[in-house]
């Protein structure tokens, strides 16, 4: 059975010298207020300067209404503001535990 619940990926490759800003840009992110129906977020880190930040989403909605406001998207704006053009891929969780 399929949750409604949708992820979202955003990821870059950050300069190596745009590491700190980075972390540091998005623990101030999430210790502000969230959007209505972010589950859960996180910021990760692999070889070779890869970064993602993963969120999941109540329902498309909850995602919707987010991108109708009149900022732009947190995650694809830190990403820049660190130098790097993102990519964003939204998902359908199908199935999870």
């Amino acid at each position: 059975m399929e949750s409604g619940r949708i992820l979202t990926e955003v990821g870059a490759v950050v300069p190596a010298d745009r590491r700190a800003a980075l972390e540091s840009a998005y623990r101030r992110l999430v210790d502000g207020p969230l959007p209505d129906g972010l589950l859960h977020t996180r910021l990760l880190r692999a070889e070779g300067g890869h970064w993602r930040i993963q969120t999941l989403w109540r329902d498309r909605a909850a995602l919707d209404a987010m991108r109708a406001q009149p900022e732009p998207p947190a995650a694809p704006r830190l990403f820049r503001e660190a130098g790097a053009e993102p990519t964003l891929t939204v998902l359908e969780v199908v199935a999870e535990r």
